[in-house]
């Protein structure tokens, strides 16, 4: 079995697309839709381990990808990283920043060293992938840059820090979609809210049934799922988007609309897309 992508065969054919946090998650889907795709992916992040495991899945399912570890917030290991992406596969057409990552905590609970780490994490080690892209290959030729950010309008109560940086990339999406337009690059960012992702997994215990909670905030009363998330970052990289820059697409089924004034019925005709072909369930919701 393989991708059940919505879009044709081919449409990346030729095309070398990095993809960071390509180890689980949301970065593992969308690396393997876009080698499904023609793509040739570059897996980029932290642990090597995670990212072999992804390259093996891809490369058994007929796709060509890579593996680089790096660690995003260091800003000569991004240059090198760069530049060995280029050297081994030439210019690059697309990048999906997709790394991150958090810990559930109240401001007062934040120290100085978490609130850096999650802002490193979150902001500025997406702003250094995207730089180096930029003036390393598409500056050159052009190309499109999605940044994942996160459902944090009204304000991320419990995870504000988080929630500070995903704001800074909204905004420094916005920027780089004037600053470099004149060079063919078109830059976007894709605001997924509840998807039911193995990241799920990673919150503490007292998290768990909130977590199993969450569907019910939505008026089509469910999560999305991963494939849900790719589809509209292959959609923004894809020529169809050619017009399109310095926007954020928010995947979140409608959840931050109308709730708190409105009644959210029993929902219907709600069936979910996943053309995931690898998906699986997070453990907090199959523990139900």
């Amino acid at each position: 079995m393989s991708y059940q992508s919505v879009f044709k065969p081919g449409l990346f054919e030729g095309k070398t697309i990095i993809v960071t946090g390509g180890g689980s998650g949301i970065g593992r889907c969308t690396a393997h839709e876009l080698a499904a795709l023609g793509a040739t992916v570059a897996l980029v992040g932290r642990k090597q381990e995670k990212l072999d495991a992804v390259l093996a899945e891809i490369a058994e399912d007929g796709g060509t990808a890579s593996a680089y570890a790096c660690d995003i917030r260091e800003e000569e290991a991004v240059k090198a990283t760069v530049k060995a992406i280029i050297t081994d596969h030439g210019p690059i057409y697309g990048l999906v920043n997709n790394a991150g990552g958090q810990f559930p905590a109240p401001l007062t609970g934040i120290n100085q060293k978490g609130w850096e780490t999650v802002v490193r994490t979150n902001l500025t080690g997406g702003f250094l992938m995207a730089r180096e892209a930029y003036t390393q290959s598409m500056a050159k030729h052009g190309g499109s840059i999605v940044n994942i950010v996160a459902d944090m309008w009204g304000g991320m109560p419990g995870m504000g820090h988080s929630g500070a940086a995903r704001a800074g990339m909204v905004n420094f999406t916005q920027t780089a979609a004037v600053e470099w337009g004149c060079s063919g690059v078109r830059v976007n960012a894709v605001a997924p809210g509840w998807i039911a992702s193995s990241g799920m997994d990673s919150y503490p215990e007292n998290m768990k049934q909130w977590i199993r909670n969450l569907g019910e905030a939505v008026p089509i009363k469910r999560m999305g799922t991963e494939a849900e998330v790719s589809g509209a970052i292959c959609f923004l990289l894809s020529p169809a988007a050619a017009f399109i820059s310095g926007d954020c697409l928010r995947i979140d089924g409608g959840a931050p609309l109308g709730g708190r004034v409105w009644p959210l019925p029993k929902a219907k005709n709600n069936e979910p897309f996943d053309g995931f072909h690898r998906s699986s369930t997070p453990k907090v919701l199959s523990d139900q």
